[in-house]
């Protein structure tokens, strides 16, 4: 089983959303078993006539028969989520970039929990996400979701905690980046949690990790790997590694394909 990712057809959406998946309850096997690893989006999977449990580190989604649209979103997670399908389902999933979703509801304090089940950002939601599953053409569902997407922006000025995510990337140390914005590390710190749902050192360990990711292909070995992605030595990065994805780097690039868009290792 593959899941395809799309990215938004809408250059303004581009700005927010980094992409999503649907999953149509026709078109997969009758059990779905994977793991997601650590990222720094805010993730909304919306359902229909469906019951999701969820523990510690799983998600077990099985079928009520009741055609209610639920929602759960995923602000925050430092170790691999487990999802298991235990029926074929219908589902989208959208990828909102770290700063994405505050462009689109009025209630960041949320993002400070891990997890929002039954998260409703709208009053007409779980309306519209029905109208879009009943669609029979994906291309017309991705018209769909993205038309309303769009008439749900309300773009905001988030010049300062986009700077302060930008700088914690770099690699900047906490203390400069108070120091260049003239706050106090708890302010950055309550900013951070606020505005992105995770610690400055949360989101920049997990912002080397998908660098590491994204740049395994063009590097010659593990060691190029980590001194190039703002680890301090190869200790750090196998270290960081086990926590987030509870294996060593070479383990985990043998098993996951670091070439598509989103990674995920089927079981």
């Amino acid at each position: 089983m593959e899941l395809q990712f799309y990215t938004p057809e809408s250059e303004i959406l581009k700005d927010f959303i980094e992409g999503y998946y649907f999953i149509r309850e026709e078109k997969i096997p009758k059990k779905i078993q994977y793991f997601t690893f650590p990222n720094n989006y805010k993730i909304l999977s919306v359902n229909q006539s469906t019951t999701v449990h969820v523990e510690r580190n799983r998600f077990i989604v099985s079928l009520s028969g009741d055609g209610k649209i639920t929602s759960e979103l995923v602000c925050s997670y430092t170790s691999p989520l487990e999802i298991i399908y235990e029926q074929a389902v219908n589902e989208v999933t959208i990828y909102f970039k770290p700063l994405g979703l505050n462009h689109f509801i009025d209630n960041t304090d949320i993002f400070s929990e891990k997890t929002v089940v039954n998260f409703l950002p709208f009053p007409d939601f779980r309306d519209t996400m029905k109208a879009i599953f009943e669609q029979p053409e994906r291309k017309e569902q991705i018209r769909q979701l993205e038309h309303y997407l769009l008439s749900k922006l309300q773009k905001r000025d988030l010049s300062v905690i986009a700077q302060i995510v930008a700088d914690v990337e770099t690699g900047l140390k906490i203390e400069d980046i108070a120091e260049k914005h003239g706050l106090a590390r708890q302010s950055i710190r309550r900013m951070f949690l606020k505005h992105v749902g995770k610690t400055p050192s949360e989101y920049r360990k997990i912002f080397r990790f998908r660098n590491a990711i994204t740049e395994y292909g063009k590097s010659n070995n593990l060691t190029d790997l980590s001194y190039g992605n703002l680890f301090y030595d190869q200790s750090h990065f196998i270290k960081d590694f086990r926590t987030l994805t509870n294996t060593n780097p070479g383990s985990f690039f043998d098993n996951v394909d670091t070439e598509k868009g989103n990674v995920w290792l089927f079981v």
